[in-house]
């Protein structure tokens, strides 16, 4: 009997895990998801408790001595191994302190381009204490100063290449008393100091500990700009706690210390610098570094560096998967894909075509307290909810009233979850455990980010501003943006910020800016709605020279439609939905609409283009 039960028992257990997978066919996912979560939240935890406090620049001090010789950066024909990168930082922070008083605590705002002196220069005030500020090398002029001053930087380092961008803003900066350095060999402009050339006099003697002896998990590291409605950027404040979260990323990927990562993202955005750059010195791995994609070189990159993990946005694997077919498509050795985007069909086609490579889409915000990880391979989700999230973190879907933009409420004044399957706004509970640090010297953006009194009197959440989907497995799908900002090329877009510019065009009295879709494409492209001055005529020349001049190409209104009156909400906001939806099809908008042509200007939009931008001939 006993023998009976025995039996019984071990064929129970031999079925249970068929019976999991047949409750649940992403048991085993779900459990390796589970161990490497588990594994991450007990370093994290540790890190929390030691004194003294353990950052991603003691992981790299530790990589140094663990592995001095193996390569860290790799850049066009140069090679930097970890302990040439350590020495090199060491001299960048010897030469900025010999120049200018620095002390911990202070901001040094860098704006360079994706080259090693960034990574450098950013090791150097770690070392130091400092905070960096990484400002995005697109911006000009008053967005430039905006970011500038809005982190209370006291020192800017800048490229060379971006000499013009530095002198445009220097007189203001002059009287703000900021101390500027180029990396250049000499600088004959009064204001400017070279940096180069005292880099080379400098020590590379390690610098003593006790200069960031204060900083600790919760100090602030970064400050990462993003996209706001104001239309200005706005400065998210990145703590180190928040650094080693972004950097624990690449693990649940599945990342090895042997892989060697790819980075062509700008590392001033948060997937470049947090989860590419901060992720390797985590890992110990290799990184390729690259000024900017280029779709045509992008495999022949991986083959020449033995790359195994590429970073993406959605649009960039589009234009892989637009690129002529070659025979050696599949000859490469990357196996692992981590970033956040891509949509559905572009995920299909870029696994047929360029092999078996775990795709291992994201969702998260820079400045959000709540991220998904699809770490099951689910193609078109961007996440998948699991049980340790709902202990984690408080979140809600929520239903959303686009045309008024604001969440439905009940006859109770709360906030009413979306069922599953049905789109809702994400929203997630603010807390000890889930904080938001919000943004620099922006007390109005921040509360904006806030919601108040959503399930119970007193409560406070974190407005994703974004409308997601859950399916009864789990999976999470993004449906839209809310808001004033849409994502083009990979890149935020404030429509206040451009419809600003468009208002200084002479011939514009009113300006209406959203984004629209475009088949085949990621996110929405620009466009603009105008009302002209009286008795005036558009200025297709006067609006293309300023839009070029002040505006990032991505930022650029692609299409432009006039209207006699622009129409707005019965509080006055300007309607976007409406014009979103109607898009640039001269056969379905009677108003006069134009196209910008590359190179040329805005030209009257034709039958004829719109055919050749849906058919996928006319590229954007």
């Amino acid at each position: 009997m006993i023998a009976y039960f025995l039996y019984t028992a071990l064929a129970g257990l031999a079925l249970l895990p068929l019976f999991l997978f047949l409750r649940n066919p992403y048991f085993l996912q779900d459990l390796s998801y589970l161990i490497t979560s588990l594994k991450i939240y007990r370093i994290l935890n540790k890190i929390r408790k030691q004194k003294p406090f353990h950052s991603i620049l003691d992981r790299f001090l530790e990589q140094v001595k663990k592995q001095p010789h193996k390569k860290f950066i790799l850049f066009e024909d140069s090679s930097f191994t970890y302990s040439q990168a350590d020495k090199e930082s060491n001299r960048v922070a010897r030469a900025l302190s010999s120049q200018v008083q620095l002390k911990e605590g202070d901001t040094v705002a860098l704006f360079l381009g994706n080259e090693p002196q960034f990574v450098w220069t950013w090791l150097a005030l770690a070392k130091l204490g400092c905070t960096a500020s990484l400002l995005n090398y697109n911006i000009r002029s008053k967005s430039l100063l905006h970011c500038f001053s809005c982190c209370e930087a006291k020192v800017l380092v800048a490229g060379a290449e971006l000499r013009e961008a530095v002198e445009e803003v220097l007189p203001t900066l002059k009287q703000q008393g900021v101390s500027v350095f180029i990396f250049s060999e000499d600088c004959d402009v009064e204001g400017i100091e070279s940096l180069s050339d005292k880099i080379q006099q400098a020590s590379d003697e390690p610098l003593p500990p006790q200069l960031r002896a204060n900083v600790g998990i919760k100090s602030p590291a970064l400050y990462i700009y993003t996209s706001g409605t104001t239309g200005l950027p706005k400065a998210a404040i990145i703590n180190h706690e928040r650094m080693w979260m972004a950097g624990f990323l690449q693990s649940v990927a599945g990342v090895r210390s042997d892989d060697i990562i790819y980075v062509y993202l700008p590392l001033y955005h948060s997937a470049g610098f947090l989860m590419g750059l901060c992720g390797a010195i985590e890992k110990g791995i290799t990184v390729v570094l690259r000024r900017k994609f280029s779709a045509s070189h992008f495999w022949n990159d991986c083959r020449k560096y033995n790359v195994t993990v590429i970073q993406y946005i959605g649009e960039i694997m589009r234009y892989l998967c637009n690129t002529p077919k070659r025979d050696n498509d599949r000859d490469h050795k990357v196996r692992v894909a981590v970033g956040n985007g891509i949509r559905a069909d572009t995920w299909t086609d870029f696994l047929q075509r360029f092999g078996d490579i775990r795709i291992c889409e994201c969702y998260g915000a820079t400045e959000g307290n709540i991220g998904f990880v699809n770490y099951c391979g689910k193609v078109g989700a961007i996440g998948k909810e699991h049980f340790l999230h709902k202990m984690g973190y408080s979140y809600a879907l929520i239903r959303y009233d686009t045309e008024k933009e604001e969440p439905v409420r009940d006859s109770r004044g709360f906030c009413i979850k979306v069922p599953r399957g049905e789109t809702g706004l994400l929203v997630a509970e603010i807390s000890k455990r889930t904080p938001f640090s919000g943004y620099a010297k922006n007390i109005n953006q921040t509360e904006k980010k806030k919601l108040r009194d959503v399930f119970v009197k007193g409560d406070l959440y974190f407005n994703s501003g974004d409308l997601l989907k859950i399916d009864s497995e789990g999976f999470v799908y993004f449906q839209d943006r809310i808001g004033d900002t849409f994502r083009w090329k990979g890149e935020n877009v404030a429509t206040t910020e451009v419809a600003d510019h468009l208002l200084m065009v002479d011939c514009i009295e009113e300006a209406n800016v959203y984004g629209v879709k475009v088949p085949g494409h990621e996110g929405r492209i620009g466009m603009a709605a105008l009302k002209l001055k009286e008795n005036m005529d558009f200025d297709g020349t006067a609006t293309y020279q300023h839009v070029k001049n002040y505006l990032p190409s991505y930022a650029r209104p692609r299409f432009i439609r006039i209207q006699d009156a622009l129409v707005v909400t019965g509080t006055f906001k300007q309607m976007k939905v409406k014009l979103a939806e109607e898009g640039f099809n001269p056969a379905d908008v009677t108003d006069p609409l134009f196209y910008l042509e590359d190179n040329k200007g805005y030209v009257p939009m034709t039958q004829e283009i719109f055919n050749s931008i849906t058919e996928g001939r006319l590229r954007l």
